[in-house]
């Protein structure tokens, strides 16, 4: 498929701004896992854990934070990152 010269200036801009997307992205989902209980925290994890996979955090420290399930523990992690 090709793309218009615009469309690969839009996806060009996405990938040099992925990171920053995604950690926006996880800002959204700390907040939600603050007040999720549940089955719906045990989702918000999963979500959390795929955003994390694509930013290149290894699995091992993917499940050591899942495991603390504790989002205080996840911001300080998303704080060193940046």
């Amino acid at each position: 498929m090709e793309y218009t010269s615009y469309q690969t200036q839009i996806i060009k801009q996405y990938y040099n701004n992925r990171e920053n997307i995604m950690m926006q992205k996880l800002s959204e989902l700390t907040t939600e896992l603050y007040l999720a209980e549940g089955k719906k925290r045990v989702r918000v994890w999963k979500r959390i854990s795929a955003a994390l996979t694509q930013l290149g955090v290894e699995p091992a420290r993917i499940e050591q934070l899942v495991n603390m399930d504790n989002p205080a523990k996840l911001v300080e992690f998303l704080e060193r990152r940046t």
